[in-house]
């Protein structure tokens, strides 16, 4: 063999095996299938139980995953306890579930000790929060690594409630994500809850007007005024899909068409020629290739778990999810 044929076979082999580590290196289905075959179905099981006690740990799981990712990254980072983390943020004091990730992760750290990290777990729990309320599986890619930072000051990457939609869109293209994206992973309001704190302001005096938001349906505006009183109880909270707050669907598209939509960042996917399409779209509407809106969460979801991963010694597997090891 040739000095110049043994030269170019070393270099194909050096990048086979490269590939090898930048693919190790990420998230894939099945991660833990030899280190801790049990590690999904743990999780699944955890997730379940306390969904039969209480379902409304459901979307918050799923808003868990989401604040997350946001943040930092899918690194966990949303978890950690202190005076001045992610978890003490205005758009993260109401999220809730943590018990049910503290009560997978004492199981798994029985189970496998050192090994599943917090932030898998996340990723896992909101799959299957989805699942509970009669949405389609998807395969959750695992691997992630824990992160060693949270700052409250980092959670201005967070869309929110009163945001435009070319806030909400720029806000999801600095995570990779595109206006389809978007409006998917917002679809995810299919399940759960707002408090009134949130939106009461469209229904008395929206935009310093003294009158409601023209763009809630006249005939819906006396329902939410009678659930959200004018200076009532600011923590009441509202479902974010009039008439199926339980069940993964794409109803919640079907209010948005009716101007029924509660948080005024919702209703602008509808308002904004940009969003309107892809609502349009979810509901098959004539004359539009129709998507099917569970199919594309999963795929969303997916990608929206990949963003900026910890990879190497940039990460850890936490022991205790609310601190650092």
């Amino acid at each position: 063999m040739s000095f110049t044929k043994q030269i170019h076979i070393l270099f194909f082999l050096w990048l086979a095996t490269t590939a090898t580590l930048t693919v190790g290196q990420g998230t894939r289905v099945g991660f833990y299938s030899t280190s801790c075959p049990r590690a999904e179905t743990i999780v699944q099981a955890t997730v379940k139980s306390h969904f039969q006690s209480d379902a409304t740990v459901a979307p918050g799981l799923l808003r868990m995953h989401f604040h997350d990712c946001f943040v930092q990254g899918c690194d966990a980072s949303i978890l950690i306890d202190g005076p001045s983390t992610e978890k003490t943020a205005p758009p993260n004091l109401l999220l809730r579930g943590y018990e049910v990730i503290d009560d997978a992760k004492t199981q798994l750290e029985a189970a496998c000790p050192g090994v599943v990290s917090c932030a898998d777990i996340i990723a896992l729990a909101a799959r299957d929060s989805v699942v509970l309320t009669t949405g389609r599986v998807w395969q959750v890619p695992t691997g992630r690594k824990d992160g060693r930072v949270s700052l409250a000051s980092e959670t201005s990457n967070l869309p929110g409630f009163t945001d435009s939609v070319d806030v909400q869109k720029q806000k999801f293209a600095a995570k990779g994500l595109n206006a389809q994206d978007l409006v998917t992973l917002v679809g995810g309001h299919t399940i759960g809850t707002s408090a009134c704190q949130f939106f009461s302001y469209r229904l008395y005096n929206y935009s310093n007007t003294g009158a409601p938001d023209p763009a809630i349906n006249p005939a819906f505006l006396p329902q939410l005024q009678s659930l959200c009183p004018q200076n009532g109880d600011g923590s009441k909270r509202i479902a974010l899909d009039t008439g199926s707050v339980g069940k993964f669907d794409t109803s919640f598209f079907t209010n948005l068409g009716n101007g029924r939509g509660i948080l005024e960042s919702d209703q602008k996917l509808w308002t904004d020629a940009s969003t309107k399409t892809y609502v349009q779209r979810y509901l098959g509407l004539r004359g539009l290739l129709g998507l099917a809106f569970d199919v594309e969460f999963g795929k969303a979801m997916v990608k929206m778990s990949n963003i900026e991963l910890k990879t190497g010694t940039n990460g850890e597997i936490r022991k205790v999810c609310s601190k650092i090891n």
